[in-house]
């Protein structure tokens, strides 16, 4: 693991493997470390580049909200890319990690070869309700601030979203937990305000900009999936794969299925995979 500067700010990043580069884009309260039960498979065929987002694991933590923007992550992963592969990259992101892989491609095409989103999102279309969210993120933030990290963790744990990880077995569930707690309260509060779906712009509107190869991935049991096949459907050739009875996470639900859709995806022949 190293510490890179992108955009004046230290970036935790660890890189392993062989083969084509690999961009590993976590979620909300996880780590680059999240993908650690997929990497044996994953380097195998590809040079992992697994990054901590800003306010996760030891990443910098700024003080201005407005610097975790997606925009702004979006741009210092581009910076990343350059600093360590030095040409495109395939990049794989989840959730929130998923936002910022799709404003990085739109940003900067030439940076991504391939892309693939788990249980990605576009924004929030209407300004009412980015409003709401962002209301309702200012308070999850400062009770975050108040409470501590433990309380807010438990209260993450217990969102309706993740209610199919009941299903999960009790070690995985476990080791979810102890990852969320090995965060900074002050980089999620910042997370939070600064790059939640109602501070973020939509790009519903700049999805046919995506001309590489999309790979999309779902749980047919996601609150949210509406989201990710609005993206589906926004790319043009994009592939949607619906993997049952995962939720939210089927890299963490049903990690045998999801890299049974990604790992073909990402070792397919450039030709095999063109538009």
């Amino acid at each position: 693991m190293s510490r890179l500067l992108a955009g004046g700010l230290r970036y935790e990043v660890g890189v392993g493997g062989s083969g084509p580069p690999l961009l590993l884009v976590h979620g909300f309260t996880g780590r680059g470390a999240s993908w650690a039960p997929h990497l044996g498979y994953l380097r195998r065929v590809a040079t992992t580049i697994q990054v901590d987002l800003l306010g996760h694991g030891r990443s910098d933590c700024p003080a201005d909200a407005a610097r975790y923007a997606v925009e702004r992550q979006a741009a210092d992963m581009g910076e990343i890319i350059r600093q360590v592969a030095g040409g495109p990259v395939d990049v794989l992101g989840y959730s929130f990690g998923a936002r910022i892989a799709l404003a990085l491609v739109i940003r900067d095409p030439s940076a991504v070869r391939r892309l693939i989103l788990e249980s990605p999102s576009a924004g929030i279309a209407g300004a009412d309700e980015r409003a709401a969210r962002r209301a309702a993120d200012e308070v999850l933030a400062s009770e975050l601030e108040r409470g501590g990290l433990s309380e807010f963790v438990a209260r993450w744990d217990s969102l309706p979203l993740f209610a199919t990880h009941s299903a999960m077995p009790e070690a995985r569930r476990r080791r979810l937990h102890t990852e969320r707690l090995r965060n900074n309260t002050a980089g999620l509060a910042g997370s939070l305000r600064g790059a939640g779906q109602g501070a973020m712009t939509p790009m519903y509107d700049r999805l046919h900009l995506v001309a590489v190869p999309t790979l999309v991935v779902c749980g047919a049991l996601d609150p949210a999936r509406a989201r990710g096949e609005s993206v589906a459907s926004g790319i043009a050739g994009s592939t949607l794969e619906l993997v049952d009875g995962a939720g939210h996470t089927p890299h963490l639900e049903a990690p045998a299925a999801f890299r049974a859709a990604v790992l073909p995806f990402i070792t397919a022949p450039d030709r095999a995979r063109s538009k």
